[in-house]
């Protein structure tokens, strides 16, 4: 969910150096190193409340695996705070793992570097079929018309997450459905150290998500047809400022949150101090900090007028997490039965039934969990309301460029400085500047 780029698609940083030193220069981590057939090194991204979460999660599931096959996994939890610059930095060392885990809006700067397996239809048909999965989810595996470098592993879309006592406690009588109704139910809650939303500031992805959205919910988009950025449209500004405004101007999100970037404001949720959070299948978090099913309800992200559904009522992007085979894996035979097994049928519904999401395999929706009220809101927003981000491979360096020009701005709004149309164009095209030149 953050961060940088390498030569294959955009200028070499500073920091992307750090990350290729931080990587290592090559032992047992790297796949390109592992020259042994019954074993892989697999970084999955963080999808529970914490990496030892992750690890009671996926350890039972490998074991299974080697049982199964004789092959063993050797497991590596990733932070989304750094796992596309380890992912970036492997492209270029050539020291990544066999099998990794990639967010879904990242698929098609990664697959410009060439570093990843590309699953043609032979390739698909060793793990059953491309046909196995949903439409929608293939759709955000990279750019149409080309083979996807990974395969979709867990299916997620936004929601509003809201708790069910302190909205009581204020008075209201029923969920929001447009961002109006968004601010004033949380004017209402927000007193007495209570506020009514949450957000991560400085969580440069989920900036993204959230102004992409607001950005079409305008009919605006990040990029033109042919790929090029377009950052300072009236209704990409637009929606920025609609975003940061919830804290500098209606005074709903905490200035505390500006600096939150890894599911802080999940976690002043479960405790009450927030009233509301947008985020993407978020019941597992809940439930792991003890907060009950009962204690919150979910309804579908809000929209600026009317109900979500096509066109400009669109009200999240289609999130979600890809597992992807390194191309220089030195056991790509075993690295594709792996990935044949995590989105088997069983471990379909087995490991999105765990972390709350969706499964992108067709079969292993049918399972009754999947029909639930959070899930269910999920699922219905995938089918009928959301939107790929944009499937050009520059697309990393627009969530950074950007993502990063929406966190200087939050700042800005914590620090009491005022956020104005002026102020969010100029950040916004000294991002545009800093994209690569096509």
């Amino acid at each position: 969910m953050s961060r940088i780029r390498a030569t294959a698609v955009g200028a070499v940083t500073a920091s992307l150096a750090l990350a290729a030193t931080a990587c290592g220069g090559g032992s047992s981590t790297g796949g390109g190193s592992n020259d042994s057939p019954k074993t892989l090194t697999y970084w999955a991204s963080n999808q529970g409340a914490s990496i030892q979460v992750d690890k009671k999660v996926l350890q039972p599931e490998l074991d299974k695996f080697e049982k199964k096959t004789g092959i063993k996994v050797k497991l590596e939890v990733v932070p989304w705070s750094d796992l596309l610059n380890r992912i970036m930095a492997a492209t270029t060392s050539g020291q990544g793992p066999d099998v990794l885990n990639i967010g879904n809006t990242w698929s098609a700067s990664l697959q410009a570097t060439g570093a990843l397996l590309p699953w043609d239809a032979k390739q698909f048909d060793k793990i059953g079929g491309k046909d196995r999965f949903v439409s929608s989810a293939l759709g955000s595996a990279g750019p149409e018309g080309k083979d996807p470098a990974a395969v979709p592993l867990y299916s997620m879309s936004y929601a509003l997450y809201y708790n069910k006592k302190m909205f009581k406690d204020a008075g209201i009588s029923k969920p929001p459905t447009t961002w109006d109704e968004v601010v004033a139910d949380g004017k209402k809650i927000s007193k007495n150290g209570k506020w009514g939303l949450g957000a991560e500031g400085s969580n440069l992805s989920n900036n993204i998500h959230q102004i992409f959205v607001m950005a079409k919910q305008r009919g605006a988009d990040w990029f033109t047809a042919d790929g090029k950025p377009d950052f300072t449209s009236d209704g990409a500004v637009a929606a920025v400022k609609q975003y940061v405004d919830l804290m500098a101007k209606d005074k709903i999100i905490a200035p505390g949150n500006a600096e939150y970037a890894q599911n802080q404001s999940l976690s002043d949720f479960s405790k009450g101090k927030t009233a509301m959070v947008l985020w993407q299948a978020a019941a597992s978090t809940f439930k792991s900090q003890g907060m009950s099913e009962d204690d919150y309800g979910v309804v579908p992200a809000p929209v600026q007028s009317g109900a979500p559904g096509t066109g400009n009522q669109v009200n999240s992007m289609v999130a979600g997490i890809n597992i992807a085979v390194f191309k220089n894996t030195k056991n790509a035979d075993g690295a594709t039965k792996f990935v044949k097994f995590m989105t088997s049928d069983e471990e379909s519904k087995l490991l999105n039934k765990t972390y709350g999401s969706i499964p992108p395999v067709k079969a292993a929706q049918n399972d009754p969990a999947f029909e639930s009220a959070t899930t269910g809101v999920l699922k219905d927003t995938l089918a009928k309301s959301a939107a790929p981000l944009p499937q050009v491979a520059e697309e990393s360096q627009f969530e950074t460029a950007v993502g990063t020009a929406v966190k200087e701005l939050f700042a800005d709004a914590a620090n009491g400085k005022a956020v104005t149309t002026e102020s969010v164009k100029a950040a916004l095209t000294k991002a545009q500047q800093s994209m690569p030149n096509k």
